[in-house]
Formats: structure tokens, C-alpha cells, sequence
């Protein structure tokens, strides 16, 4: 890896990486290939540390009364942050309920819920502090962080990664290493296959699947592949069951699309691990995509609280690829607080 920076991160200059990884046996060895270039950041932001040498965040959520809640890939656990004090705390312990690294996190308030998911990564030094030795969607009560239930996703290889929840409280779940969306429909204890298409799949080069999701104000459910780089629609019939799969053709193309969060009428807030953070705009079959801001360093996940986005920077490079085992992250992790225009929250 060749970086050229200054001290800052509002200096951060071009930075190329390269990772290959291989993850767990327990996970089939899903492997996820990253190729990025980050540019340098015209503009500095306010931010919040994330506590933890390790912490690695990953995604963030948040509740109407501003509250973020960050996932550790590294350490584990969730973060509760409240941005108005900058004050952080534990809010799920790193273990609980048998959880390992933390991906996606999605705060339902409507049912008290805090969902998570959870993976075994503990070959790449994530957290060992749990005793799963699978993938899971755990859930947590969102006011006192109790443990509430965990589910198992179909298949012994599933990766369960990003999450999104209807008005009629059914949980979604991208599955990075299967192309299959799953459903949890409420107050069922076992997932069905949503969706499934071969247009979810990763390249056969290699990589991640299925990552991003979120529902339109359509009412359909978009979502992103990662190592494909593709934004697709899938449609909700009115009887809740999958419709027509639409590849949608974009103003570019996508680096590695990442976290995807519901914004305004078809609008949404998109995270490209390549550095940015994007407005994209649904016209038919086809989307625009407008940058909102650049040179965030691998940036994971985005919540949206009134007219500021807050981003997580993951840095996942020096936690997946092997030869960066030895280098060091900028610390302490970060997540930043990026104004929202007028016209970016609509």
C-alpha cells in the first residue's frame, strides 16, 4: 500500500489500496475485493471519535430524537453517540446475545427494536468475544440495549449485512454472500427468501454481493452491490411478495456502493466506499447521482438527522487486507457530520 498524506485528515492526499480477503472457513471463505482511490478533501467537517484501536465502525443508524447508534466490525458491540455532547457509550457490549463483528444496524423505533447483524470474522482479528460461529440478525431493545432474539439466516455461508424494516414491522436482510434478500416477516422466527436473482451475485473474479438497502417512496426496495458496483430495484407487489428485478442504468458508474438511506420523494443518501457520499435521484429505470462530499477514508454507512448526514469512517483496509496487518489506522476512528443543502435533503 502507497499512501501520500498530510497530518490533518481534512489534508488527506491520493490514497490507492488494494485488499484481498479471505475470510473464516465458518463463512466459506467469502472473499471481498476492494480497489479504491480516495481524493483529497476540499472541505473539513465536524466530527465525533469512535472509542476503540480496533473499533473499525461500520454502519450507523439513528432515532428521531438524534441519537446515532455505531456498529464495530473490529471490537464489536454498538456505540451509542449522542452528536449534540459528543458523548459515547457501550450501548451493546461487545458479545451480547453471542454477537461478533457488527455490520448493519437499523433502529426501528416503531417496535423498540435495535437490529443488528453479526458475523464471525474473528480469523481477521474481529471481535472474539461472542460464541457465534455463523452469521445473525440479532435484536436489542433500543431503549435499555437488552438482548431480545437472534435469528439464524437459511444456509450454513450466508453474510448477513445490511438491514431495512416495512411499516408492517418485516425485517430485510442483504446477504453479501448469496444473492437472496431475506425477510423476516414480524413476529416470525425463521426468514424466507425474498428475493433472489443472479443479478445480485458478485463477479465471478470475486468480491462482496449484495450490500446497501432501503425502501423508495415508491414503496419498492433498492439496493446496492458492492464489488459490482450496480443499483437495483426490486419491486413490492401489493401483496408484499417480490416483483420485476431492474438493473438501473446510472449518470456513472458506481465504486463500491455501500450504505443506502431513504432521503425524499425516490432520494436517497449513498455511501461509495471509494470516498464519497452521494445524493442519488430515481428517474424511471435510471438514477442520477449528485456528490454531497469526497475523501472520506473507506466511508461504511450514513445516517441522516434533520439537515446533517453523519458518516462513518470504516478505514476497513488495515482490518481486511493481511498485508496491512501491521500498519496502523488513524486514530481514533471518526464519524463526520456533513451539512445537507436545501436541495440535497429533498
Amino acid at each position: 500500500m502507497r499512501i501520500r498524506a498530510g497530518t490533518d485528515r481534512g489534508d488527506l492526499g491520493r490514497v490507492t489500496v488494494s485488499r484481498r480477503v479471505r475470510c473464516s472457513p465458518q463463512l466459506a471463505s467469502l472473499a471481498l475485493v476492494l480497489s479504491f482511490t480516495v481524493e483529497a478533501a476540499t472541505q473539513k467537517v465536524e466530527s465525533i471519535p469512535v472509542p476503540g484501536t480496533k473499533a473499525f465502525p461500520e454502519s450507523i443508524t439513528s432515532t428521531s430524537d438524534g441519537v446515532l447508534f455505531v456498529g464495530r466490525l473490529g471490537e464489536g458491540g454498538i456505540m451509542r453517540v449522542k452528536p449534540h455532547t459528543a458523548e459515547s457509550t457501550v450501548f451493546i457490549q461487545p458479545g451480547a446475545s453471542g454477537s461478533r463483528s457488527i455490520l448493519g444496524v437499523f433502529a426501528d423505533e416503531a417496535s423498540s427494536t435495535l437490529w443488528a447483524c453479526s458475523n464471525d470474522l474473528s480469523a481477521l482479528g474481529g471481535s472474539a468475544a461472542g460464541s457465534d460461529k455463523w452469521s445473525a440478525l440479532k435484536s436489542f431493545d433500543l431503549n435499555t440495549g437488552d438482548a431480545k432474539h437472534s435469528f439464524s439466516p437459511p444456509g450454513s455461508h450466508a453474510f448477513c449485512n445490511d438491514i431495512t424494516v416495512d411499516a408492517k414491522g418485516s425485517v430485510y436482510v442483504t446477504d453479501s454472500a448469496n444473492p437472496t434478500i431475506l425477510k423476516l416477516s414480524a413476529g416470525a422466527t425463521t426468514f424466507d427468501v425474498f428475493a433472489q436473482d443472479s443479478a445480485f451475485s458478485p463477479p465471478q473474479s470475486g468480491g462482496a454481493g449484495l450490500d446497501g438497502i432501503a425502501f423508495g417512496s415508491d414503496g419498492n426496495l433498492y439496493v446496492t452491490t458492492y464489488t459490482a458496483g450496480e443499483l437495483l430495484r426490486v419491486e413490492v407487489k401489493d401483496d408484499g411478495r417480490a416483483g420485476r428485478i431492474t438493473k438501473l442504468s446510472g449518470n456513472h458508474h458506481l465504486h463500491f456502493p455501500d450504505a443506502l438511506r431513504t432521503l425524499g420523494t425516490n432520494s436517497f443518501l449513498l455511501i461509495e466506499g471509494s470516498g464519497r457520499l452521494g445524493r442519488v435521484v430515481i428517474r424511471g429505470d435510471a438514477f442520477a447521482v449528485t456528490p454531497i462530499h469526497d475523501g472520506f477514508v473507506t466511508p461504511t454507512s450514513v445516517a441522516w438527522i434533520g439537515t446533517t448526514a453523519w458518516v462513518s469512517e470504516g478505514q476497513l483496509a488495515f482490518f481486511f487486507d493481511p498485508s496491512n496487518r501491521n500498519l496502523s489506522p488513524s486514530l481514533p476512528f471518526r464519524i463526520y457530520a456533513v451539512p445537507l443543502r436545501k436541495e440535497d435533503s429533498k
